[in-house]
């Protein structure tokens, strides 16, 4: 890369992600260490993962962002393959099919690498209908491009996967200059129409598209001990993450040393119950820190999208903020009980090879537009 171009590079924005890296690999060797015999079994395959992400980081920052606008209608059609193919063919893990293996590779989940395309895609769809975004039968075919992949993620079924997709539509849509009136309709209008189905299928046994547990944890959220086994049914998870963060306090009971992660009264601590591990063994400090960190990293991006050079490049690192924003709002709000249980991992830091290559390639595509969003000046 030309090394004019270097001094453009967001350094508090990759000293953030450094240090959110540095911060997960060390609760990850704690939260890991007793599920399996090797006890440093998940953080070695968690940095092997790392450091194919930083490779593929290296290669993708080579490139002009905008040499992908040709080929969004491939990444497009690459998206829906991968969601119809893991239907077809995809291996069923807690209840949803979510997962394909490929030859001797481990098992992927393309959900996670579908949210990177689709931002690509959606990103120059959205730049090409400026200023065509004004009613209602102008944004339906931007409802109809994000729609097709939401329907097949619902058939896997993965709820907290499609809930992105819903917030990455709708926030590249307002930054993309979309009526905020019929957005905001839509939306109060989406959120009576859940209320009114989940109303008639209590009262009616009407058909929804969930499944008993996913509908289980949407509910007990409110009051996880109201799950009808007094908190050890679908309550439990919730129940668990809340007394661990609880006992953390505020400097936090040290690593290795939380009593509901290393007993393993705490389900998933390695996965989507991560942000327990810190608040139980870490504090209130540990916890807080965490925020500060996603904080600084999400204004950075946002810095970055205003500053593009063009909107396509701006769409895309603001679909790749609201795909962090809603994850981090997400899988620490069903930790610490005001959000229901989706399963969807914290960035970053929750073990998953799929998750973290997903998102050190979002980065790499961040910081080729935070390179090449200035003019050089000789």
């Amino acid at each position: 890369m030309d090394q004019k171009r270097l001094k453009f590079v967001d350094r508090p924005f990759l000293l953030s992600l450094a240090a959110i890296l540095v911060m997960g690999l060390v609760i990850q060797v704690s939260a890991s260490s007793g599920i399996s015999s090797d006890p440093y079994y998940f953080i070695k395959k968690q940095m092997v993962m790392i450091v194919v992400g930083l490779i593929a980081m290296v290669v993708i920052i080579r490139y002009d962002y905008l040499e992908l606008k040709g080929i969004s209608p491939v990444l497009y059609g690459l998206s829906l393959f991968m969601l119809v193919a893991v239907l077809l063919f995809g291996e069923e893990v807690r209840g949803t099919t979510g997962w394909i293996s490929i030859g001797p590779l481990p098992p992927l989940q393309p959900a996670e690498f579908t949210k990177v395309l689709l931002v690509l895609a959606f990103a120059d769809f959205l730049q090409r209908r400026r200023g065509r975004m004004n009613t209602l039968a102008e944004l339906a075919p931007c409802f109809a491009f994000m729609g097709v992949p939401f329907i097949l993620i619902m058939l896997q079924p993965d709820l907290g996967t499609a809930l992105v997709y819903i917030a990455i539509t709708f926030i590249m849509l307002y930054v993309a200059g979309a009526n905020q009136r019929i957005l905001l309709f839509i939306i109060f209008g989406a959120l009576a129409l859940v209320a009114i189905v989940l109303f008639l299928h209590f009262q009616f046994g009407m058909w929804i598209p969930l499944k008993d547990y996913q509908l289980q944890r949407l509910i007990v959220f409110v009051d996880p001990y109201n799950d009808g086994m007094g908190g050890r049914g679908a309550g439990w998870n919730t129940i668990q993450s809340l007394v661990a963060i609880g006992s953390g306090g505020f400097s936090g009971q040290g690593l290795f040393q939380g009593s509901q992660v290393q007993l393993n009264f705490l389900p998933e601590h390695h996965t989507d119950f991560i942000y327990a591990v810190i608040g139980e063994e870490l504090g209130f400090i540990g916890a807080g820190l965490v925020l500060l960190l996603f904080g600084l990293l999400l204004t950075r991006a946002v810095y970055i999208a205003a500053n593009s050079r063009d909107l396509f490049g701006a769409l895309l690192v603001t679909g790749i903020s609201a795909m962090w924003l809603f994850h981090i709002f997400e899988n620490i709000g069903m930790c610490i009980g005001i959000m229901p249980v989706t399963g969807i991992p914290l960035p970053f830091i929750s073990y998953g090879g799929s998750s973290m290559l997903t998102n050190l390639i979002a980065v790499a595509l961040i910081l080729s537009v935070n390179v090449r969003g200035k003019k050089i000046v000789f």
